[in-house]
């Protein structure tokens, strides 16, 4: 509706434009929007204070040339100028009818668009270490980026999912280490395991496995790999220079067997991570590895480019980039001092890729603990002559597990935390990924287990897929009692809804389209998931109050085809945020 009421008043610009009466220049996107108060009709329209800067003339004698050339329309009952201008709508009850109609007739494509005029967006999320397996904070990154990307894919955008695979630098080596040293105490070596190693089960497991590969091959006496060490900070000096030390001594003793181990490790962890998320829902369509962006040359390529263009300098032996002149706070390390190329030298690479593979924007979607790493990123692009607004970047803040009332700790490196597949054992699928959109990505979220398994009305998924479900009923009783149900007869008859919750259920099944488009623009899942509480709300209020199966026949068929609607866009809203519509509960 909200676009039929947008083409009308564009055609009444154009014969105003035609008549002399307006600008031929004058350009304003026309924008309708639901009013808060009924008295002043369906719909609204601002249209004529836009227009009155470049008319020169009172915003409301332009609403009264407007109207005047207003196309007729079936829909529109009536119009009123309200305030200094605005076009207030009118729609007639068949205009809202329509609403419902077309969610049957589109089916699961009710809701989807072109606003976003195939737009190429490339979303990269979750891209977590591959040093252990997802934990629960991966999980609220990983549902908002699957819904995001669905969301848009419905408004009309082209996307590209992508992880971004960290599998070299520092981190990988600590890993590749600690395996290592797991490996060395299965074989009865008495080393000795630093406090920032990899702690979790899950690297005893990795060990294990190499060594029914490997059996005894790289095996090493404790006092040669621990010999000469820096003392650890439980020895009283410092962790990462002795973590560090461990590494360079695991890459003496095995030489080249280290990179085979290393990326055995590797391996191992991000198979886990693909079949965790693909059993949650998510999928991509590429793992871009930062390996690769050394091994095709891409960061040399890059950093040679900065030279090129004066945005680098050495200083003590390393290469910088003048990222303050860019905005950022301060200049950045791309090269040390040894030669090796830093995380923020592989980002600029990574970054400046997305874009030369032929996307209009791209969405990173970050730790908020990375907050401080979106303006050197942004600068990076802006060196290129790249438009760093094309990039978005949306922090997810980690959500917080409850159980029994009780906080529960996380930690990769110390292994005592809750994995993304633990949570969903559970609570199911479902209500992981509800309750992880239903805020902003930005805000904090505690996620309460205990509610998450409840079967309750206070469950917000519980109660929006039992809505989906007790419709289902409803068909089933249906047959139960031997009656059939005739939906051009339905359709025939909206008009026979007039009852409050009737007109509400309409109203709502109404605006699950603009809902998609405003999701998508803002980039907020969390607008569907409480538009979709909603809905439900205002069918179980429908349900309590009145009788579907009723003796008059067309009443009966109409009262069906509205919820079998109301089920279409649950199950169409649901989709897009990865829940499942159960037909029973």
């Amino acid at each position: 509706m909200k676009r039929h009421l947008a083409e009308l008043i564009d055609q009444a610009i154009a014969t105003l434009k035609a008549q002399g009466e307006l600008p031929a220049d004058a350009a304003v996107e026309v924008q309708i929007e639901r009013t808060r108060d009924k008295a002043h009709g369906d719909f609204a329209a601002n249209t004529a204070m836009l227009l009155a800067r470049p008319a020169k003339r009172a915003p409301r004698q332009i609403a009264e040339q407007l109207v005047e050339a207003l196309p007729q329309s079936e829909y529109v009952e009536r119009i009123e100028i309200a305030g200094p201008g605005f076009i207030n709508f009118f729609v007639t009850a068949a205009a809202a009818f329509d609403a419902v109609k077309a969610a049957l007739e589109a089916g699961d494509n009710y809701g989807r668009s072109n606003a976003g005029n195939g737009e190429r967006v490339m979303v990269e999320f979750v891209s977590a270490n591959p040093t252990g397996p997802l934990h629960v904070g991966h999980g609220r990154g990983a549902a908002f980026g699957g819904a995001l990307c669905s969301l848009l894919d419905a408004a009309g955008y082209s996307i590209h999912r992508e992880y971004y695979v960290n599998d070299a630098g520092r981190q990988m080596d600590i890993l590749a280490a600690s395996v290592w040293l797991r490996y060395l105490e299965a074989l009865g070596e008495a080393v000795r395991f630093p406090d920032n190693g990899y702690k979790g089960g899950y690297v005893r497991d990795i060990a294990s496995d190499w060594q029914k590969q490997v059996g005894e091959r790289d095996r090493a006496a404790a006092d040669v790999v621990m010999a000469n060490l820096p003392a650890d900070a439980s020895q009283g000096g410092d962790k990462e220079a002795h973590i560090d030390a461990l590494v360079e001594r695991a890459k003496e003793v095995l030489g080249e067997r280290y990179l085979e181990l290393h990326r055995f490790g590797t391996e191992a962890i991000l198979r886990d991570i693909r079949e965790d998320l693909a059993e949650f829902g998510v999928h991509y369509d590429e793992w871009f590895s930062e390996r690769s962006l050394t091994d095709k040359g891409l960061v040399d390529k890059a950093l040679a480019r900065l030279q090129e263009l004066g945005h680098v300098y050495e200083r003590d032996g390393a290469l910088w980039f003048r990222s303050t002149d860019f905005g950022d706070e301060k200049d950045r390390v791309v090269r040390r001092d040894n030669g090796q190329i830093t995380y923020f030298a592989s980002d600029i690479a990574y970054h400046l890729d997305k874009f030369e593979r032929g996307y209009d924007s791209a969405i990173d979607i970050w730790g908020a603990d990375h907050h401080g790493y979106v303006p050197r990123v942004k600068a990076a692009l802006t060196a290129f002559g790249r438009d760093a607004d094309k990039l978005e970047v949306r922090l997810v803040q980690f959500a917080i597990l409850y159980k029994g009332g009780e906080r529960m700790q996380m930690s990769t490196r110390s292994g005592e935390f809750v994995t993304l597949r633990e949570l969903r054992d559970e609570v199911g699928n479902d209500a992981a990924r509800f309750f992880y959109v239903m805020r902003k990505p930005e805000q904090h979220l505690d996620f309460d287990l205990d509610l998450a398994k409840s079967q309750s009305s206070d469950n917000p998924v519980y109660y929006i897929q039992y809505a989906h479900a007790r419709i289902a009923s409803v068909f089933r009783q249906l047959a139960d009692k031997g009656l059939s149900h005739d939906r051009e007869r339905g359709l025939a008859n909206l008009t026979r809804l007039t009852e409050e919750h009737e007109q509400a259920l309409v109203e709502q099944i109404g605006r699950y389209p603009e809902l998609i488009e405003n999701a998508a623009r803002a980039r907020e899942p969390h607008q569907l998931a409480h538009y979709l509480r909603e809905l439900a709300n205002a069918f179980h209020t429908y349900y309590n109050a009145h009788t579907f199966l009723v003796d008059d026949e067309a009443l009966r068929d109409a009262r069906l085809v509205l919820i079998t609607a109301t089920q279409q866009v649950l199950r169409n809203g649901l989709a897009i945020l990865g829940v499942s519509a159960p037909e029973t509960m």
